[in-house]
């Protein structure tokens, strides 16, 4: 009776001294990925009120993802040799001064460089949420807490774009609170964390140094190709010396970047865990999730508000069918994970209903039905719950507790820059077929094109309505293309799952000491 009490009470205080540290760290996550949802319906009036261009709206949300898909590795090599709680402080610290500095902005390019700056804290959110939970939960229970993350995840991102909405048409708040909306779910979170979180001190492994230099080989090369991408086939040709000045540089750097990482004792993404087969085929598949999912869903509540008239609030709403469908699909499939211990048939199902949303959402133009527009959104929603953390988990799985920080940053690093890529890409995809639109609208209506008046596209108040109406027209048709690009990318995803090798996940929270002969 004594021993069964006892017992009890150990399971009781383990499960306590994990749940509490969980609030904060899911409150960390709730902030970061607000940080993001809560400006997607409000971007247009935001844009548009600071008169930005369509490639300044793409910029507003690739700036974010290109600092925080950069330092992502920084951070995770970071956890792994120092205080992953003093890390995750700092992290909210950067975010939140990001925020304020957002909020502040008085042009679209300072708003650029300000979520620039909150992108820094946005990429150690995100390794270091995963890097603690995968310090404190073994894999094989850790599938129950991954749909706890993805419940936060559908969360943040069903009451981003409303809660946006609401501030945006707000009088005494306006656009700017989008920004500062964040703080108070922040400080409780430093409050949490710092009462809560206890880890074991971290050994230092000797005269380590962080591969700074890596990480500004990856950055910088990374950073090139993107502002090639935004600008090619609008400012200049795709052949052109602009191309050659910007490409071949890039390519120079990267191919420097994967041999230093090679030379360096520590690198800041490991190709010791990326070259083998199962991360590689997660990290590959997770690279095209991001690239479809961020790609794509970025420009949803333009979509409803410049195509379809709707109001920032109204756009939220909208959003809310591919919400649920994370939400339900992600905690669904993290408790049959933990149950079965098995990852590979959520993965390729998840995958595969991610490419079947876009290719539904491939149909869309200005005039499409809402009933098709939410199947789209639905089968997205349940695809990305069924796959995102899984890759993570199926990554984490295969390293030792040592190199868990530097392999989930490896893994989110991917999926940011496929994110990043899949925005700018689509983004430029979409500024450019809009604009050939509107341009052959116009001729095609006998308007001249300085009816306009000099307003932006995005500043629908401001333009008369003849244009009003050839521009919501350009819009609706060219986010239909934008998706069917997305369908391809995703099939990749679809690829690599199907080639990924079933393993058990396993119990214990290293990788088992190997037995003396």
């Amino acid at each position: 009776m004594t021993s069964s009490t006892t017992l009890s009470a150990s399971g009781e205080t383990r499960t306590t001294g994990v749940l509490r540290p969980l609030l904060g760290l899911l409150l960390v996550l709730f902030v970061a990925m607000l940080s993001s949802t809560v400006v997607s319906t409000a971007l247009p009036r935001i844009i548009g009120s600071l008169n930005g261009s369509q490639t300044q709206y793409t910029w507003v949300v690739t700036a974010t993802l290109l600092a925080a898909t950069a330092s992502t590795p920084v951070w995770g090599k970071l956890a792994d040799l120092y205080s992953k709680k003093a890390l995750v402080q700092v992290a909210i610290g950067i975010f939140l001064a990001g925020s304020l500095l957002s909020g502040i902005s008085q042009g679209a390019d300072q708003l650029i460089a300000a979520r620039a700056f909150q992108g820094l804290g946005v990429g150690g959110l995100q390794a270091l949420v995963q890097t603690i939970i995968a310090a404190m939960i073994p894999p094989k229970e850790r599938g129950r807490y991954n749909g706890l993350l993805g419940g936060v995840m559908a969360l943040a991102t069903v009451s981003g774009p409303l809660l946006g909405g609401i501030i945006t048409e707000t009088p005494w708040l306006g656009w700017r609170w989008c920004f500062f909306v964040g703080v108070p779910f922040a400080a409780v979170a430093l409050l949490v964390l710092q009462r809560s979180l206890h880890l074991p001190a971290v050994r230092e492994r000797g005269s380590v140094r962080v591969d700074y230099v890596g990480a500004a080989l990856i950055a910088a090369g990374v950073s090139l190709l993107l502002i090639w991408i935004s600008f090619v086939d609008g400012s200049f040709a795709w052949v052109s010396w602009q191309t050659a000045a910007m490409v071949g540089p890039a390519l120079a750097i990267l191919v420097f970047a994967v041999w230093w990482e090679s030379r360096v004792p520590e690198p800041v993404l490991p190709l010791s865990v990326i070259r083998q087969p199962g991360p590689a085929l997660a990290i590959l598949a997770s690279l095209a999730v991001g690239m479809a999912m961020f790609g794509g869903a970025v420009f949803l509540g333009q979509y409803f508000q410049v195509s379809r008239g709707y109001d920032p609030t109204e756009a939220g709403l909208l959003m809310i069918p591919m919400m649920l469908g994370v939400l339900v699909s992600s905690t669904v499939s993290g408790q049959l994970v933990s149950r079965s211990g098995k990852l590979k048939a959520h993965i390729v199902t998840g995958t595969v209903v991610l490419v079947a949303g876009f290719a539904v959402l491939s149909t869309l133009d200005h005039e499409t039905s809402l009933a098709v527009v939410f199947t789209g959104l639905a089968f997205v929603g349940i695809g990305v719950g069924m796959s995102m953390q899984n890759l993570v988990l199926a990554v984490q799985n295969t390293v030792a507790l040592r190199d868990v920080g530097a392999a989930s940053a490896s893994i989110t690093f991917f999926r940011s820059l496929g994110g990043t890529i899949g925005i700018s890409v689509l983004g430029a995809v979409l500024a450019n077929r809009v604009s050939d639109s509107v341009t052959a609208g116009l001729r095609e209506a006998g308007v001249p094109a300085s009816a306009a008046g000099g307003a932006s596209n995005l500043n629908l108040a401001a333009l008369p309505e003849p244009v009003r109406d050839i521009v919501r027209a350009a819009y609706g048709d060219a986010t239909g293309h934008i998706f069917l690009i997305s369908t391809a990318i995703a099939v990749v995803g679809v690829v690599a799952a199907l080639l990924l090798k079933p393993a058990p996940l396993r119990t214990s929270l290293d990788l088992d000491e190997p037995k003396a002969s």
